[in-house]
């Protein structure tokens, strides 16, 4: 760890002690300015500190918080080339695998376990797949491995019976939890997305067709709309068998996941209806999301209002950014016009990030990276708006470094630069939440474990984010 700590006191001494500035033009200064911002980001975290636990965030922040931001720093290594923070990434991600299953599903978070929750490791897990990230010890769970355990779980928890929505997974994973009684976007979206990219990544035909099946239940549902809005859910009435109520609520993370795991599909398949549905999806993407005074990302449902957005929605653009740079990669038709949006982002971002060392979020936490650099959330005027906290500040890193999107690889596979060894049989069976599970038939798991095995040989992603009138 001296290592470590060398850098980022290198860091510290050779930031500009004011606002950022960046010039898009010069990868150094993208780089820089990147770097800067992560390092404010990282501060917020204690796992890697005497008394903190490897991978969780400090309290208010929840636990699939510190999945998107370890997902974001991967990116960020991926597309910087900084192994500053890959020691933390490595110690967080397996302390959090839970071993030996490999699930994400650690049992001191089963009071807040959401689908959506496991989903947002599980993505992050194939992250790192996708980027080649260093392999964990030959003896512990693989990246790959964990994103195929997740995914089997889900198999086993999505529900057809008694007419409930025709299939889809509930909000959260356990029947004691308020949410249980919940279908909504999030949740499936990272199971469309991980069965899309595991598609991807293993040339796998089962996952594809799970990803087809997801896909078709949600817009079946109308979840995604016919123009392709993306909507939030459906509450589910035990008691008469039905869903009803949709909340039509939209939000930019759910666009992206879904947008994101379409691209992946197109890249597997090359389809031409997965091409429809990739411009469809980003085309409401950037009707919802853009605002027309600027170009600027924006979270209609909640940016504006008096009560603002809470401190799961603050982190929404940044997985938006996330999944638009991973479409481009996926969809090249779409690089050009994704390329403007990130730039346009990565300046509002600089704009933002004034805010002073110790300043503290409505959220909590107090910044602690380097003075006049910390990130605001709203980019719809250029300023620092004093909404400081992790998900503004991963908002920001995301802006500036996809700037480098021109020059780097396309996500791995297994057939290119990936290494990450795969376990189709990873994952539990027992002790699922569903009254009376449905077992991975063999024609769901036999398959995936043949032709991940013969991919392997000789080559080797929130919760409680819905607002408050939810259930009234």
């Amino acid at each position: 760890m001296r290592g470590l700590a060398v850098s980022l006191v290198s860091l510290l001494l050779a930031a500009p002690s004011n606002a950022l500035e960046i010039d898009l033009s010069s990868k150094a200064s993208i780089k820089d300015t990147a770097s800067t911002i992560a390092y404010g980001l990282v501060k917020y975290y204690n796992g890697n500190l005497t008394g903190g636990i490897p991978g969780l965030l400090p309290g208010p922040y929840y636990w699939w918080e510190a999945g998107g931001m370890f997902g974001h720093l991967i990116d960020y290594w991926y597309y910087t080339g900084d192994t500053t923070y890959n020691e933390i990434v490595m110690q967080g991600m397996m302390h959090q695998i839970n071993a030996p299953t490999g699930d994400f599903l650690p049992r001191n978070q089963s009071n807040a376990m959401g689908n959506d929750d496991q989903g947002f490791w599980a993505m992050t897990t194939m992250m790192a797949a996708e980027a080649a990230f260093p392999n964990p010890p030959s003896d512990t769970p693989q990246w790959l491995a964990g994103g195929q355990a997740v995914f089997n779980e889900y198999v086993v928890r999505w529900n057809e019976e008694n007419g409930l929505c025709g299939g889809g997974l509930r909000w959260q994973v356990y029947s004691f939890l308020k949410g249980y009684d919940y279908k909504n976007s999030i949740a499936n979206g990272c199971f469309f997305n991980v069965a899309a990219r595991l598609a991807r990544f293993t040339r796998n035909d089962t996952y594809a067709e799970w990803a087809a099946k997801i896909y078709a239940w949600e817009a079946g549902i109308g979840l995604i709309g016919t123009n392709y809005e993306v909507y939030d859910g459906y509450n589910v009435i035990d008691a008469t068998q039905t869903c009803d109520r949709l909340h039509d609520v939209q939000f930019s993370y759910n666009a992206g996941i879904w947008l994101a795991g379409a691209a992946a599909m197109y890249d597997y398949t090359k389809q031409d209806i997965w091409k429809t549905h990739v411009d469809g999806l980003l085309n409401f993407t950037t009707r919802m999301f853009v605002s027309h005074n600027g170009s600027h990302l924006w979270e209609p449902p909640c940016e504006t209002q008096p009560r603002g957005c809470d401190q799961n929605q603050v982190s929404f653009k940044g997985y938006l950014l996330r999944c638009l740079a991973y479409t481009s990669k996926m969809a090249p038709w779409t690089a050009d016009g994704i390329r403007a949006l990130i730039q346009q982002a990565a300046r509002d971002a600089a704009a933002a990030c004034t805010g002073p060392v110790g300043g503290t979020g409505p959220v909590g936490g107090t910044f602690q990276g380097i003075d006049g650099t910390a990130c605001g959330f709203s980019w719809l005027e250029p300023k620092y708006d004093g909404l400081a906290g992790v998900g503004p500040q991963m908002n920001a890193l995301a802006a500036v470094f996809y700037n480098l999107l021109e020059d780097a690889k396309p996500p791995a596979t297994g057939e290119d630069r990936g290494t990450s060894k795969g376990n189709p049989n990873a994952g539990s069976t027992a002790a699922q939440p569903l009254p009376q599970p449905r077992a991975i038939v063999t024609s769901d798991r036999a398959g995936a474990a043949i032709l991940t095995m013969l991919c392997t040989v000789g080559i080797v992603g929130g919760s409680f984010f819905l607002m408050s009138d939810l259930y009234d």
